[in-house]
């Protein structure tokens, strides 16, 4: 485990590397974004090409990349034709002159490290002696298929408001955002949870709970809820929203 852990962090400091000088050429950070969810197509590239590719790691590798590529689309497309993301203009404009070797440090070399440590069930399925699907891979995918499907549609349901609404303090609490401020974070986070429950029968399966704990940390505590709504504290339409809404697990009743 350790050598492979070892090679993917070299390999992701090269990555996270290369994308922090492509923002220097755009002088635009938030294509941290993008890298983010190429980055474990990435892991899962080098995974799957050096080690055996059995049913289980097959089945997390497709469900990773499923994920991956499609969150760094739905980014991409988002962010094209737009200015910079206010939370790394923000960042450019606090840190001033120290800006560079923060952002290769705070940004990228960081943004690498946490992708070390969540695509953890994906080395722990590339490690494993070749095991088959069971009924526990069953209940793993069942979770990640509604998460996908939570996530997907949430987007697409923003990006439609996006889209119609006459004005940018107007707040989105229709279809899937009427049960959850943060939608497409929940969907998210059964992703996660579901691949973990799928390695962990595997060897050392356990180790791999680190992945949805962090995914889940990070989006309630620190770069996720947080940051977003940060941004509407001077919205009122959006301070009652969220005092009858809560923020991440739906309220289906």
């Amino acid at each position: 485990m350790m050598e492979l852990y070892g090679q993917l962090a070299l390999i992701l400091l090269v990555y996270a590397s290369a994308w922090f000088g492509l923002s220097l050429w755009l002088k635009r950070n938030d294509v941290a974004d993008v890298a983010w969810g190429l980055g474990y197509v990435l892991v899962v590239a080098f995974c799957l090409w050096h080690y055996p590719r059995h049913e289980t790691a097959l089945l997390v590798a497709g469900l990773v990349v499923a994920w991956a590529l499609r969150l760094s689309i739905y980014i991409g497309l988002r962010n094209r034709g737009k200015t910079e993301d206010f939370r790394y203009k923000q960042w450019r404009e606090e840190w001033g002159r120290t800006f560079y070797w923060r952002s290769w440090l705070q940004v990228y070399l960081l943004q690498a490290f946490l992708l070390l440590l969540i695509s953890t069930p994906v080395s722990i399925a590339a490690l494993a002696a070749p095991k088959g699907l069971n009924f526990v891979s069953a209940v793993g995918t069942a979770l990640w298929l509604l998460g996908f499907y939570w996530q997907a549609v949430a987007d697409f349901q923003l990006a439609q408001f996006r889209k119609k609404r006459k004005h940018k303090d107007e707040v989105l609490q229709t279809g899937l955002w009427k049960y959850s401020r943060h939608p497409n974070y929940f969907g998210e986070v059964l992703m996660w949870w579901g691949i973990f429950i799928i390695v962990l029968p595997l060897p050392f399966g356990w180790l791999a709970l680190i992945s949805p704990v962090l995914i889940t940390w990070l989006l309630i505590r620190v770069s996720g809820i947080p940051m977003l709504e940060a941004r509407y504290k001077g919205n009122k339409a959006y301070q009652t929203y969220r005092s009858k809404t809560p923020a991440l697990f739906p309220k289906l009743c």
